[in-house]
């Protein structure tokens, strides 16, 4: 396999510049990130997440989704309800997620319980996706085996030809998980693989933007 090594050469993150919430400091990067995709280019899907749950033996299971909601309350995700990763979240709510931005040598891992996202916030965001987007929520049942690529596209069609002129109701199978943090730790990659890692953790009660609820340390790369 060829050398692929890079010097990791990003500015970095200290208890001096991180900010004193989760949440702020959460915006300031994605922020960043999304500068980066529209001057650079370089970071395409600033939003791409990976989740991991666990399965009824207790395996882990990642795979990669997009953050469509944020606050603070915590990250969350659009799915079909009967999707492999709703059947393993009902079960055991305990997930983590990852936001990785390479070009910039910064990431972000989340720690917590996934719960249900009430169905108004669904259906608003429902609203608003691509017309193709919703209507491959009706056309595709998620995590489950498929005959072949004509199937699906079929199965799309069906879709199409249900609601021609759009006004494309949510599927009662589609909705979404939300996130509540125990911990947010902040990677920033540095030279000789000195990198800094500042992670807050919850000690109270609160959301992603109440500094009483959080406490920050360092920890070792």
């Amino acid at each position: 396999m060829p050398d692929t090594r890079m010097e990791y050469d990003g500015e970095g993150l200290t208890e001096e510049t991180v900010a004193a919430t989760p949440f702020a400091q959460i915006v300031s990067w994605i922020d960043e990130a999304r500068l980066r995709q529209r001057t650079r280019g370089d970071v395409p899907e600033p939003l791409a997440m990976v989740v991991a749950t666990v399965d009824q033996q207790g395996a882990p299971n990642a795979r990669t989704v997009l953050m469509r909601f944020f606050d603070e309350r915590g990250p969350g995700f659009v799915t079909n309800l009967n999707s492999t990763k709703s059947e393993e979240l009902r079960a055991n709510p305990r997930c983590a997620a990852v936001l990785t931005w390479p070009a910039i040598f910064k990431g972000i891992r989340f720690r917590g319980t996934a719960t249900e996202i009430a169905r108004d916030e669904v259906a608003r965001y429902f609203a608003e996706r691509p017309y193709g987007s919703q209507l491959s929520a009706w056309a595709s049942a998620q995590s489950e085996p498929c005959e072949g690529r004509e199937a699906l596209e079929r199965s799309y069609a069906d879709a199409q030809a249900r609601w021609p002129d759009g006004d494309v109701p949510v599927p009662d199978f589609w909705g979404g998980w939300r996130m509540d943090c125990d911990e947010v730790e902040f990677w920033a990659g540095r030279t000789n693989r000195l990198h800094d890692r500042l992670r807050f953790t919850r000690v109270g009660e609160g959301g992603l933007a109440d500094a009483d609820a959080w406490t920050v340390q360092r920890y070792q790369p």
